[in-house]
């Protein structure tokens, strides 16, 4: 009676009230209550007013997936029960670094989603992206990217829907690429254009997109020694950033273009990025919000031992930068995409944070080119190309051009 009571009140009910009540109702109304029960630990769990996890999140996450396994396996709702528990249990794990446990979970997830499929005959999209994040957490990149193929086929036909198929291209681009599969990666990217030209034509089209997607493209035929038609990729994001340096973004959708830029910017840094601990991967091509819990924090932290590192390298370089110029310009770019990513990530000031950055890696770079002018040259045009994106996202797209043709020119394809 005080649990039914405690529900029917009106007024305000903390969640551990809840979840008291519910543990009571459920042993005498199973089917009723354990539903509502797993539900209301994953909400205690996380305390939406402060923001933080509960001391316990994990023991309660670990609770509701037995509550939810304790479900009649013949009730309706268990499968979506049961999906929900160990869709929160599997980011606590995470977060306390007990990764393989986590996959486990996500693979029971995905063999769920894989149950309801069958039974509805539909493709399956539920639970594929979090087992195709967890592979490329662990470095299986073949695996993860037959998930992510998957997952596109599932969601392509039904199109783009409030930017959820663009992100999970991107992730598609990014798994095909470290999987080795680099025809698939620059065949996946005529689906990414494809879809940029129906949201275009459904007056919907983000142009700031759409150019970074090309330089992104541009410098993936790069890496595969497909020069020439990079140079005529480049080609066309210039003609796409004259016009919007002449008109300007003619639709925003305020913080995602430049959260989609922040994506492509850890692939453009990841090829010469060695910086890194021997924890857990962090895949280029996916936001941020689809990293590993416990992958995150070392490759944002990792920007401290980066900036003692450039310190430390700044003097030899100008004593000796025969030896020593070229690894502080990489290293700097390194901390320079870390930073941005970092702060786009977490305030729509982050330009005021790391503008100083992008000056100063192109002022090095610079120096890299005075000193060396053959050797130099590519990669001065790749920080170029950098800041030119960041101008883009700052929507300061005159500056942008600036640089990008700058970066045409030593790259030898100015007009």
């Amino acid at each position: 009676m005080r649990a039914r009571n405690v529900l029917l009140a009106s007024g305000y009910r903390s969640p551990r009230e809840e979840v008291d009540a519910y543990r009571v109702l459920a042993q005498v109304g199973p089917a009723s209550y354990l539903p509502l029960l797993a539900k209301a630990l994953q909400r205690l769990s996380y305390d939406t007013g402060t923001g933080k996890w509960h001391p316990s999140a994990l023991a309660l996450c670990e609770e509701a997936v037995a509550v939810a396994r304790s479900m009649d396996p013949a009730e309706p709702t268990r499968a979506d029960a049961l999906y929900g528990a160990l869709n929160s249990c599997q980011r606590q794990l995470y977060r306390v670094g007990r990764r393989a446990e986590g996959l486990a979970m996500r693979a029971e997830m995905l063999a769920i989603s894989r149950a309801q499929a069958g039974l509805s005959r539909t493709p399956v999209a539920g639970g594929l992206h979090e087992w195709a994040a967890g592979l490329s957490v662990e470095g299986r990149y073949a695996e993860a990217a037959d998930a992510m193929t998957e997952l596109v086929a599932a969601l392509v036909p039904h199109g783009p829907s409030s930017g959820g198929l663009a992100w999970s291209l991107l992730d598609w681009i990014a798994a095909l690429h470290n999987a080795g599969r680099s025809g698939e990666a620059l065949a996946a990217f005529e689906t990414l254009f494809s879809m940029q030209d129906v949201e275009a034509a459904n007056g919907r089209g983000l142009p700031a997109c759409r150019l970074y997607s090309l330089i992104w493209y541009a410098q993936m035929l790069d890496m595969y020694d497909r020069g020439e038609q990079a140079a005529l990729v480049r080609q066309e994001a210039l003609a796409l950033l004259t016009e919007l340096a002449d008109t300007g973004e003619r639709t925003t959708w305020g913080s995602y273009e430049a959260a989609f830029w922040a994506v492509l910017l850890t692939f453009s840094g990841a090829e010469s990025d060695r910086f890194a601990s021997d924890g857990p991967c962090t895949a280029s091509g996916a936001a941020p919000m689809q990293w590993s819990p416990d992958g995150k924090p070392g490759y944002f932290d990792s920007r401290h031992a980066l900036r003692e590192e450039v310190d430390a390298l700044a003097p030899r370089a100008t004593a000796d930068p025969d030896r020593h110029l070229a690894e502080l310009v990489r290293l700097y770019r390194a901390l320079t995409i870390r930073s941005a990513v970092y702060w786009q990530n977490r305030t729509h000031m982050f330009r005021e944070e790391v503008r100083s950055l992008f000056d100063d890696g192109v002022d090095l770079a610079r120096r890299l080119f005075r000193h060396d002018p053959a050797g130099g040259a590519r990669t001065l045009a790749r920080i170029l190309i950098d800041r030119s994106t960041f101008r883009i996202a700052d929507c300061e797209f005159g500056p942008a051009l600036d640089d990008f043709r700058q970066a045409l020119t030593h790259l030898g394809e100015a007009d």
